[in-house]
């Protein structure tokens, strides 16, 4: 019994050491239950995919058009507008401008456009409300508390009784079809670990603050009613994007977490992030999380309406592979560069507006990384409609017919 418990051991060692701890994922025991989420994953992925995805960026423009009202620019005013409903975004005017948009929130979900359009989170599910700001039990955790809810097996809207600091203690482990709603309340996030979607689906984050968030030590946690195992030490993302599909960020207010503020990797498609207010961060956002994982090919994100604030450095986005439209968001900040990638990433730059910092080594928005030009110089990287403001500039390179047919 002694030798075989001994062969045991030596194995998963060996199967440990073998798998790069990206595809490990945390999950110290990758048992049939993460086999089958996995799988079941990989597929919504497949299905999520975007064959043409041109069509979703001029989509997304077409209705930025709508909701200036006939201006012919991809570039949101971002003065803001006079009128009752100062919404000026057609993401928040599809909610804002109702009067009665608490009592009827699950309309949110018809409010989303990019790639992550089809994301219905809770839609089709009851409320769940959370009352109770406590994160005590990673087991047997407690009704009423935010990780009660997002374990649940059926779609939840959840929403929260009052304003509320919670400190999660591990990172939280969502399951598929839910919204998390802060509207309404003051919700923050803080002091401990973030979110982790992992392998899961039709996921919608809204209105909530995230910061000061911290690696998790790992231990046994409970990722579904039906299911708790080993978890190895987390990153300290505030919001983890792994292996999942369908997913709408909005409306976030984040800044100093451990890791990445939004980290989108291993397969992940279909993921708006909108709206969002970043600050006081180094490595802002990283989608595709290593050279060698090239089914990252199939990333496709919307990156909108979001406001890269003072105090951070690099990474609005970092793209390994895939498809990333960046569009009318505004950069007023940042120390190294805004926007990078490696592995032949498409990057969509639209209606963005760029302010350098004064460090005159520092002005240009992009940076390519682990690449000659010569072989760079082939990334289909534009930007078009944009404002370059304090010296800033955008280096585009590519096909330039292709450029034109966007």
């Amino acid at each position: 019994m002694q030798d075989l418990s001994f062969k045991l051991l030596l194995l998963i060692i060996f199967v440990s050491s073998t798998l790069p701890s990206h595809t490990r994922a945390h999950i110290a025991d990758f048992d049939g239950h993460w086999k089958q989420r996995a799988e079941e994953a990989r597929k919504h992925v497949e299905e999520a995919y975007n064959h043409n995805p041109h069509d979703t960026t001029n989509h997304f423009n077409h209705n930025v058009t709508k909701a200036l009202e006939g201006s012919n620019t991809t570039r949101r005013n971002l003065g803001g507008n006079a009128g009752s409903c100062q919404a000026t975004n057609p993401i928040d005017q599809c909610w804002q401008c109702r009067k009665d948009w608490a009592a009827n929130r699950i309309r949110l979900a018809d409010c989303v456009i990019g790639f992550g359009a089809k994301a219905t989170g809770g839609k089709n599910g009851k409320y769940y409300v959370v009352n109770d700001s406590s994160d005590a039990s990673m087991l047997n955790p407690k009704p009423g508390t935010l990780r009660h809810a997002v374990i649940q097996p059926e779609p939840l809207w959840i929403i929260f009784s009052k304003s509320m600091v919670i400190r999660l203690s591990q990172e939280l482990i969502m399951t598929s079809d839910k919204t998390v709603d802060g509207r309404g309340v003051e919700v923050h996030i803080q002091g401990g670990a973030g979110f982790t979607l992992q392998f899961v689906k039709n996921i919608i984050i809204h209105g909530i603050h995230i910061h000061d968030i911290q690696k998790g030590n790992g231990g046994m946690i409970r990722d579904s009613v039906q299911h708790f195992g080993l978890r190895t030490e987390s990153d300290g993302d505030g919001v983890s994007i792994f292996g999942s599909s369908n997913i709408w960020v909005d409306h976030l207010s984040m800044r100093n977490c451990y890791d990445g503020l939004v980290d989108a990797v291993m397969g992940s498609t279909a993921i708006t992030i909108s709206n969002c207010n970043f600050r006081d961060h180094n490595e802002v956002m990283l989608f595709g999380a290593t050279n060698g994982y090239t089914q990252d090919e199939t990333m496709q994100i919307t990156v909108a309406f979001n406001h890269f604030d003072e105090g951070l450095v690099q990474r609005m986005s970092r793209c390994r592979y895939g498809f990333v439209h960046v569009v009318n968001n505004d950069y007023s900040h940042w120390h190294e560069y805004a926007i990078g990638g490696s592995q032949h990433p498409t990057i969509i730059s639209q209606g963005n507006r760029f302010i350098a910092p004064q460090n005159p080594f520092a002005k240009q928005v992009t940076m390519r990384a682990y690449a000659p030009q010569s072989e760079w110089k082939n990334w289909l990287w534009t930007s078009e409609d944009v404002l370059l403001l304090n010296g800033a500039f955008f280096v585009e390179s590519g096909d330039l017919k292709k450029k034109r047919q966007l």
